[in-house]
């Protein structure tokens, strides 16, 4: 154990044993991870019961401490998109019949057709990380030159009908290039240990099976099915290309694709270079936002009295599917550690009291998302822990996210409500 871990463990067991508020655990919690630029700025909103029962703001968008974090704040929630855009799409589309989760995925991405190795594999397998998929591809050194540069035939200045994908203010994609992304996934040889292996390459996927599917581009789909019937606004691909009002954090200073500061265009580079819409990242959003998704997600479907997805449907999904191979996955979600209740708070994912039919997931930028349908628990945990840079890791090794959690689970006023 690491010495700064240690301490932080003898704090947070003195802030359980001794009578400090629940409001003022986390306050210090915060406040220390923001002291050791774990983050400079987040935002937390938990729900109980359906019931907002702590949302707070703290910090500021960056160290300069100019422009503080408020409620309606946007942040690149990263790989939370996968969950919060790509897997309500899927489950509509199993609903509607359009797609099943135990035929081989190749009857709908038909190039996996021509190849031995993926043309049996199930979404089920896919969506668990069960299939033996290359993790990540870092496309981004397809459009960059050995020196750094970027490659002028691939990516321009200037939009043209030829460049028509932007990935930042000053970068459009040649339009074709998504086709050679896909080329390379299918290309990718498949693990032969049918093992948990997480990977976000189907999400990349994604939009082009809902167009072969629909008709319909994924961001229209997604908000026609999905986010208008649960009144959410403030999930949006591409903010900066929508409105110039809203308030984004920054997410961080690159120097590897952008060389600018990094805000309201996707950091995630491959969902970048699909013009920032993607099942895998790029999706922006609010803490609010999010609590609604998740709330009917812990409802099993269901929003102010209206059944959205089919209850046996999400109770699949929110399934852990393969425990005998030791892969804690639902599908798309992220599940607690198996044996997770037998563990510290350093060792375990998420906290240590979550119950086992609960799930999330986390994203790199320093995002969280966790519903608990048995404790009625909703826990949001947004911030910007790649600024300045993502190299900063102090988020994990000091367990923020999961300490804030489990002051909810270790509070009688909380657990009888």
């Amino acid at each position: 154990m690491k010495p700064f871990q240690f301490t932080y463990l003898l704090v947070f067991s003195f802030f359980m044993a001794f009578g400090q508020s629940y409001e003022e655990k986390i306050d210090s919690l915060i406040k220390d991870a923001i002291v050791q630029q774990a983050f400079p700025g987040a935002t937390i909103l938990v729900k109980k019961n359906g019931r907002d029962l702590f949302h707070k703001t703290y910090g500021y968008f960056t160290y300069d401490s100019l422009l503080p974090v408020s409620k309606n704040t946007l942040y690149d929630l990263a790989s939370v998109t996968k969950i919060a855009a790509g897997l309500p799409v899927v489950m509509k589309l199993v609903q509607d019949g359009k797609l099943t989760l135990d035929d081989p995925f190749s009857n709908y991405w038909h190039p996996w057709k021509r190849k031995k190795d993926k043309k049996a594999i199930t979404l089920r397998e896919i969506l668990a990380h069960q299939a033996g998929l290359e993790p990540y591809i870092v496309f981004l050194s397809k459009v960059r030159k050995k020196n750094g540069n970027l490659k002028k035939r691939l990516v321009k200045n200037q939009p043209s009908k030829r460049f028509a994908k932007q990935a930042y203010k000053n970068r459009y994609i040649k339009t074709g290039f998504y086709k050679k992304m896909y080329r390379t996934i299918n290309r990718l040889p498949i693990s032969k240990e049918k093992t948990y292996r997480y990977s976000g390459l189907f999400f990349l996927l994604l939009p082009e099976l809902v167009q072969q599917l629909t008709g319909i581009d994924f961001e229209t789909y997604l908000n026609q099915e999905i986010y208008e019937p649960l009144e959410i606004t403030n999930l949006v691909f591409n903010p900066s290309l929508k409105q110039s009002n809203l308030s984004i954090i920054p997410t961080e200073i690159d120097s590897i694709f952008r060389n600018d500061v990094t805000v309201g265009w996707v950091h995630d580079e491959n969902a970048a270079l699909l013009g920032g819409v993607s099942g895998n990242a790029g999706l922006f959003g609010t803490a609010e936002d999010l609590a609604k998704l998740m709330e009917f997600y812990r409802n099993l479907g269901k929003y102010k009295g209206r059944q959205i997805i089919d209850k046996k449907i999400v109770r699949s999904f929110i399934k852990i599917q393969y425990p005998e191979n030791h892969n804690r996955r639902g599908l798309g979600f992220d599940k607690p550690l198996i044996g997770n209740d037998t563990l510290s708070i350093l060792e375990a994912y998420p906290s240590p009291h979550v119950s086992k039919e609960s799930f999330g997931h986390a994203g790199f930028t320093g995002t969280f998302v966790w519903a608990d349908p048995k404790e009625q628990l909703v826990y949001i945990f947004l911030s910007n822990r790649v600024y300045p840079s993502r190299a900063h890791r102090k988020i994990y090794d000091l367990k923020i996210r999961e300490k804030v959690q489990d002051v909810f689970y270790n509070l009688p006023k909380i657990q009888k409500q």
